[in-house]
């Protein structure tokens, strides 16, 4: 009840704001919560949104703003990511550690952003603690609007789906096996939706295990918006008899091209357009597979299976699943697939310029950092994971709080630009140094994989433009390879094991913005850095938006915050859901007053 009118001050509240008038306002408001499921068979502990895993589908259009009110009713700390948002301005609202204090068990806060100037498919997700291991994820769709032309017709229907290795351990025992210097080890599954696999395989898939469907009418065309969501594997994806088309990627129109299987990495999101022009005999299968990985023969259950059903389907799907390709560990095949992708320079976006009027090469590059990434090491008797020989130290203040309230020590900008030499070097350390970023300056990161597995790495607040991967060990002529023309903005890349990819970003966007490995062992271990961008001629707040009304304070500034009383709502009684349901009404006479709003609850 208290939250909910909450929500009916600050629809009211917003009503006042004339500036923003133009662009309509997405409230949402969600009860995260731990739900007992088991999707592969196993009754485990997984993160809910408002009940639901996966959480639902944010739905909103180039400059909308979003606000969803968070109450956490986890037995944890929790912050709500936003994987591919660009925050323009708000790194405030990032929700990860660098900015943001966790929300206290039995806590509720609320984000507010503004999707601006983006269009495309990106997903949001818990970033503490291994959290996502246990779900509380979710699509994001972002829609063009009415008055952008989009390069290629209006689908019939859009499908998102969530693909994912998954363990049937709770992550907080996971937690417990990385604490104590274990390796995650082979998942036991992949799923799809939060659904575990279609028996496709009596010997593999146990009877009883719940199964996604996807639902189709024959001769139509589907936009499908496809993210892997999971913990470290990268998965093939691939519906049996059907073309996918992929038209966009991470915000990025691409050049449209066919492709029977796509390789997803971990963290990245892809959207197709798929036909339904094929016979309807029997349902199709919609797989996702794990691929460069390691004993292959180890990996057979670490596949995930779903139905395409036509609405005149004959009878269920059977048979052996399409094939992956080839060789599963075929690096080259899958680098070369990762080359394809490539930007669609005569598509506009978010705005009527075509996307291509950007030209990244045409720019100079003002700072460079070569970022390499080894096996875990231990340090101080603790494993560890390092960018360039540092482990990351996650701080109790974060640090645009700690800038904006002038407190000193609680990072240092020195990261360096390049890794200690191989041999001789400084040995490995836990630290909390971060890069120094120049306002509208132009920078490249060079990610260098020297561990024996795939890992991924995104870049918080920005696009970057992939212009160059290869095999071996980069260096000052690895240049001469790059794409110079289409490469495609996205936010998270691939890095193939004993391989380099380089990006290209423009600082634009002051903040300080999380640089990880969206490998999630990785992650936990200290394998991130910070980039710090400052404009040191805004004195009015005319490039950053102020610090948050509502802002949490941790670390060395809890003496800031006001306590809030813990209000889980797990037990609510019947009186409480009435109270709920009268809330909802005033929401709804507000709404009339307040104009342009979306209300999903």
């Amino acid at each position: 009840m208290r939250r909910l009118l909450a929500l009916v001050a600050a629809l009211l509240a917003l009503r006042l704001r004339p500036a923003l008038a133009t662009d309509p306002y997405a409230f949402f408001d969600w009860d995260v919560s731990y739900v007992t499921a088991a999707p592969l068979g196993v009754k485990q502990q997984v993160i809910g949104v408002n009940g639901k895993f996966p959480g639902p589908v944010v739905n909103v259009t180039t400059n909308w703003n979003v606000v969803v009110n968070v109450l956490n009713d986890l037995d944890e700390p929790l912050l709500i990511t936003w994987n591919g948002i660009q925050h323009r301005k708000n790194c405030w609202q990032d929700g990860v550690l660098g900015t943001n204090c966790p929300i206290p068990s039995g806590w509720n806060w609320t984000y507010e952003f503004q999707v601006k100037d983006q269009i495309g498919s990106f997903f949001y997700f818990p970033s503490t603690g291994l959290q996502r291991a246990a779900g509380g994820f979710g699509g994001i769709v972002v829609n063009n609007r009415d008055v952008i032309a989009v390069p290629f017709g209006r689908p019939d229907g859009d499908i998102t789906i969530l693909i994912g290795d998954w363990y049937s351990k709770n992550h907080t025992d996971l937690r417990k096996m990385l604490d104590k210097g274990k390796d995650l080890g082979i998942p036991d599954g992949v799923l799809i939706n939060g659904k575990g696999p279609y028996r496709y395989n009596d010997s593999l898939v146990p009877a009883g295990i719940e199964y996604e469907t996807f639902n189709v009418h024959p001769g139509r065309t589907y936009r499908i918006r496809v993210h892997n969501v999971g913990s470290s594997t990268s998965l093939n994806f691939r519906i049996q008899g059907h073309n996918l088309l992929l038209v966009e990627t991470e915000g990025s129109y691409t050049t449209q091209q066919n492709y029977t299987n796509l390789d997803i990495h971990v963290g990245q999101s892809y959207s197709f357009l798929v036909t339904t022009d094929q016979n309807a005999s029997s349902d199709y299968y919609v797989v996702a597979s794990a691929r460069q990985v390691s004993n292959e023969s180890l990996w057979h259950h670490v596949t995930g299976v779903a139905v395409l059903r036509y609405s005149n389907s004959g009878g269920p799907a059977s048979g052996p699943l399409p094939d992956p390709p080839q060789d599963q560990n075929d690096r080259s095949f899958s680098m070369n697939q990762a080359r394809s992708v490539r930007w669609n320079l005569s598509a506009g976006a978010a705005r009527p310029n075509p996307q291509g009027s950007f030209r990244y090469s045409a720019i100079n590059v003002t700072q460079a950092y070569l970022l390499r990434s080894t096996a875990p090491v231990w340090i101080a008797g603790r494993r560890r994971a390092t960018l360039n020989g540092l482990s990351y130290a996650r701080p109790e203040t974060p640090l645009r709080l700690a800038d904006a309230y002038g407190v000193h020590g609680v990072y240092t900008l020195d990261f360096p630009e390049r890794p200690p030499p191989a041999s001789g070097g400084a040995p490995p350390r836990v630290a909390r140094a971060i890069i120094n970023g120049t306002y509208r300056g132009f920078m490249e990161l060079i990610f260098q994989n020297n561990d024996t597995r795939m890992q991924s790495y995104h870049m918080d607040g920005y696009a970057f433009f992939v212009v160059g991967m290869d095999y071996g060990e980069w260096d000052e002529d690895s240049r001469g390879t790059y794409n110079k023309g289409d490469g495609v903005a996205r936010s998270t890349i691939q890095v193939y094991p004993g391989a380099w990819a380089a990006v290209l970003v423009s600082l634009d966007n002051v903040g300080v913005w999380n640089v990880r490995s969206q490998n999630l062992d990785s992650w936990y271990l200290g394998q991130e850095v910070y980039v710090r961008v400052v404009n040191p001629e805004d004195s009015g707040n005319k490039t950053e938006v102020a610090i948050p009304r509502n802002a949490l304070y941790c670390g060395q500034l809890h003496k800031y915050q006001k306590e809030q009383t813990p209000h889980h709502k797990m037990g609510v009684s019947a009186a409480a859901r009435r109270s709920s349901s009268a809330a909802r009404w005033l929401v709804s006479a507000a709404l009339l007053l307040a104009g342009s709003f979306v209300l999903a609850l």
